[in-house]
């Protein structure tokens, strides 16, 4: 069995490095439909995004982010006011995230950002300046969408920001390899025994009951907290957590990390992007809407100074019907004869005036 770290970050991010099992002779279940996710300049990865903590978990790199989520709960709110079902059955995707287990007031409310309406420039417009004023931040997805004016469209957009700092930088270790398999080597920071107690109240132990199952909590400046759990199991990213709580309750040793103790954690840096094909395509009951395109995005780094994550999370939504009459395509063409005022804001009257029946005639007197 590989040795791998299972890693899992509370509030938004978790991320799990799972050893791969055979299921030859398991009955197989029903599972959400998974694509591999991408990185920013479109290469396949060997990385799985989940659209929920209850999706199962594949054989490889799998993360989580609450992102979509808040953007599915936007929907049931304030567009659909029901769970999202499909006409002709509703996946799993769909199902597991119309449990709700993570919700916008499980963070912080200057940590994320959401925004939704009829899909038009000025939407555009609102979404960038809102993450611009409020996390200094641009957006990696909108150009992947159209937002021409359509009346027939909503778009549905989120952004979660976090970036926090360890209570003390922690000392940088010696290169290594990541589990038994021999390859590239990877940068790891931590706690060793040269390193300063001064570095001992950024851990707090969470449990040790063996050398293969144990969990810390890393503190930080701010009211984040780290949680990492090394398990070989395979389990979803919910009941992982539950774990956790239920091994940190019974553990009663010592919860202090000391002199004997040692922390050894790797360096990760990643951009992730995936879409939801489980939900894509599909006509939601008793509205007049299909969801066309989603998309979510992770940026994710850590190293031995503290944790940053950005993740932009999208839906772009077509009514099949009209809700009232199709607006009036109209066509500002000043093609034919036309007034033209100057004015200066704020005053009542035009500094300058013209009427147009003949351009080409007008630019023939133009200074030469």
């Amino acid at each position: 069995m590989k040795k791998i770290l299972g890693i899992i970050l509370t509030l938004s991010f978790m991320i799990s490095i799972v050893p791969v099992v055979s299921a030859c002779h398991k009955k197989v279940k029903p599972v959400a439909q998974q694509v591999q996710a991408q990185t920013q300049d479109g290469k396949k990865t060997d990385a799985v995004i989940l659209a929920t903590m209850n999706d199962e978990i594949p054989s490889g790199n799998t993360l989580w982010v609450g992102t979509f989520q808040i953007v599915w709960n936007e929907v049931i709110d304030n567009i659909i006011h029901n769970p999202i079902e499909f006409v002709g059955g509703t996946t799993i995707t769909a199902q597991n995230l119309n449990k709700r287990d993570f919700n916008k007031t499980d963070v912080s409310e200057d940590s994320y950002y959401t925004k939704y309406g009829i899909v038009s420039p000025q939407l555009k417009k609102e979404i960038k300046n809102g993450i611009k004023e409020k996390f200094n931040e641009t957006s990696d997805i909108l150009g992947a969408f159209d937002f021409r004016y359509d009346p027939m469209k909503m778009f549905i957009y989120a952004m979660l920001k976090k970036d926090f700092k360890f209570l003390e930088p922690f000392d940088k270790l010696s290169d290594g390899i990541f589990g038994d398999i021999d390859s590239e080597k990877v940068k790891y920071f931590g706690i060793n025994a040269n390193s300063d107690e001064n570095l001992y109240k950024n851990v707090s132990v969470l449990f040790y009951n063996s050398s293969d199952d144990y969990a810390v909590k890393l503190n930080t400046k701010t009211k984040d907290k780290v949680i990492l759990y090394r398990t070989d199991e395979i389990k979803k990213f919910n009941e992982y957590f539950e774990d956790v709580k239920v091994k940190d309750h019974a553990y009663s040793n010592r919860k202090f990390f000391g002199n004997y103790d040692r922390l050894k954690i790797p360096d990760i840096s990643l951009y992730l992007m995936t879409n939801f094909p489980d939900v894509e395509g599909k006509n939601i009951k008793n509205s007049d809407f299909r969801i066309d395109q989603t998309i979510e995005t992770i940026d994710f780094k850590m190293d031995n100074e503290g944790v940053r994550l950005k993740s932009e999370a999208a839906m772009m939504m077509k009514a099949t019907a009209m809700p009232g009459p199709r607006p009036q395509i109209r066509y500002f063409y000043f093609d034919k004869n036309f007034v033209l005022f100057l004015i200066e804001d704020g005053k009542d009257v035009p500094y300058y005036a013209m009427r147009v029946v003949d351009v080409a005639s007008l630019n023939k007197t133009e200074k030469k």
